[in-house]
């Protein structure tokens, strides 16, 4: 018996491609991946767009238009002071002018040498192309992210009724190709309130804690760590609504890189899913027994980490590379 997780294209195939562009996605879908992971911020205007933050400096040219050198600002998101553009800062019509790049071009310059050559995306832009013949009939998935929600509700741009329309409008809303995650609890029961169909995953950090919660409860907040034990998870589960929890891979490796099934069980115990993130090749991702030659871009034995990841029996791992994921997948047993 094989053990298969799902292969999740974490903002596409961002190895390869700068992430969450169309050639990003598309590509997933042809390296054979079985979901595509998109985070979801929103515009000014209320447009959902696809980039990992709602600071674009890093992953788009904006810097380089001077008419938006004004935008350039610091704000206080989920508690953190962060400067830069901020894509509710600027209408859909605005953020269609910038073009994106490679988040980290020291380590993929492959990748930085497409830079320029896609623009942002909407959320229903990648609806659409999920819902193309390609990859309906090879049954590609969604695990949507919604990010920063309780910073966006704050500010007039509630994500969970945004998300909710868009499902609703694209046909999208109770698919079974969906599953919708954040690490904001509150904003999963909102959409599940709305009517969104499909499963919920719940986000959770190795240290802190989420902040609607802390939103809520100031220091009180109940920590991630706290949601993690034995304890923390079933009080989760006795929450109607919630499928799986998805953790940082670290949590699943113990000492000398080595695989630890311990959360997934856990999980599995109570009913629930696991799920973890983000599997690359590189060096300055890697356990340190697995870091092979004298550069953090450097790829070193991620094949072992991939399998001792992957023997936990966990259900789905995010990766930017869905390809080298698949190719140790099946060498994958059970009674590893």
């Amino acid at each position: 018996m094989t053990l298969e997780p799902l292969v999740i294209a974490h903002r596409g195939a961002s190895g390869h491609r700068p992430e969450h562009g169309a050639d990003a996605y598309q590509l997933a879908i042809e390296l054979g991946a079985d979901a595509i992971e998109p985070d979801i911020v929103a515009s000014k205007d209320g447009v959902l767009v696809l980039r990992h933050e709602n600071e674009i400096s890093g992953t788009t040219d904006v810097a380089e238009h001077p008419d938006f050198e004004d935008r350039r600002t610091t704000k206080e998101v989920d508690g953190q002071q962060v400067t830069g553009w901020f894509t509710e800062d600027f209408t859909w019509p605005e953020l269609q002018r910038l073009r994106i790049r490679e988040r980290l071009p020291l380590l993929r310059p492959e990748s930085a040498g497409h830079d320029g050559e896609g623009r942002i995306l909407r959320f229903r832009d990648l609806l659409d192309l999920l819902d193309a013949d390609e990859a309906v009939e090879a049954a590609v998935s969604l695990v949507a992210e919604v990010k920063h929600a309780t910073y966006f509700t704050s500010i007039g741009l509630p994500l969970g009724e945004l998300v909710a329309t868009e499902l609703a409008e694209t046909g999208w809303i109770d698919d079974p190709r969906l599953t919708v995650e954040s690490f904001e609890r509150g904003v999963l029961d909102d959409l599940r309130g709305r009517g969104v169909g499909g499963r919920f995953v719940y986000l959770l950090e190795a240290a802190g804690a989420a902040f609607d919660l802390v939103a809520r409860d100031g220091a009180a907040a109940t920590t991630y760590a706290e949601q993690l034990t034995a304890e923390g998870m079933a009080a989760l589960n006795r929450d109607e609504g919630l499928d799986g929890v998805s953790v940082p891979k670290g949590l699943l490796l113990g000492e000398g890189g080595r695989g630890d099934a311990t959360l997934v069980e856990r999980a599995h115990g109570l009913g629930l899913e696991a799920f973890t993130w983000t599997l690359r090749p590189e060096n300055a991702f890697l356990a340190k027994p697995n870091r092979i030659g004298s550069t953090k871009a450097d790829h070193g034995d991620w094949r072992t980490e991939f399998h001792e990841i992957a023997a936990t029996g966990v259900d789905g791992v995010f990766t930017d590379f869905p390809e080298l994921l698949l190719e140790v997948l099946p060498r994958v047993s059970a009674n590893s």
